[in-house]
């Protein structure tokens, strides 16, 4: 069966980012990579405003459905969204290295906000505003959790958090994976996708 899959960069917005995994997935499969307009080097767009605009984005990606959902970072918060706000047209979710919308602190993740700010001095403010605590446990869609034992951004304790609020999912963790691991590790991590979405 064809498959509708469209990948969610995090807060570094590079739609390339996916494309070594989305490269190790079959070639049948239709893959849509999204950029975020306004972060990372991305070029800004006026109908771009905020977080809203960005789900916007991705529900348009998603079109009619049914599609499923690879997202990392910032943008498995917005997965998470799309798939509560249009769950008959989202399938499944692979979510790697997210905050899915915990409470990051608490759970021993470093603050990122700084370092991006540095790095980024064009990007718009409401990107660093609290995203607030989506209903996770209402989530229906099997979900795929994917972690790295090296990551101090988002620690294995994030994913195992998401995993106890998440109905059904399953938490993988890469050994020497950091916040990179779905381009980087994306030869380990490429069969698990596969058999999760097949």
């Amino acid at each position: 069966m064809t498959r509708k899959l469209v990948f969610l960069p995090g807060v570094g917005a590079d739609p390339n980012f996916w494309r070594p995994l989305g490269e190790r997935l079959p070639a049948a499969w239709q893959k849509v990579y999204l950029g975020w307009p306004g972060l990372g080097a991305q070029p800004p767009d006026p109908a771009v405003t905020g977080r809203e605009d960005l789900l916007r984005l991705v529900e348009a990606a998603i079109g009619d459905g049914p599609a499923d959902l690879l997202a990392q970072s910032m943008g498995g918060v917005l997965a998470i969204q799309a798939a509560l706000r249009q769950p008959r047209r989202v399938r499944r979710l692979v979510l790697t290295v997210t905050a899915g919308g915990v409470d990051m602190a608490g759970l021993g993740a470093i603050n990122w906000r700084e370092t991006y700010r540095r790095e980024n001095p064009q990007a718009p403010e409401w990107v660093y505003d609290p995203w607030g605590e989506p209903d996770i446990g209402q989530v229906r869609q099997p979900a795929l959790l994917i972690w790295g034992d090296a990551d101090p951004i988002s620690p294995v304790a994030v994913g195992e958090r998401l995993a106890s609020l998440l109905p059904g999912a399953t938490l993988r963790v890469v050994a020497g994976g950091d916040h990179g691991l779905a381009e980087t590790h994306s030869a380990e991590i490429a069969p698990w996708i596969e058999a999760h979405l097949a």
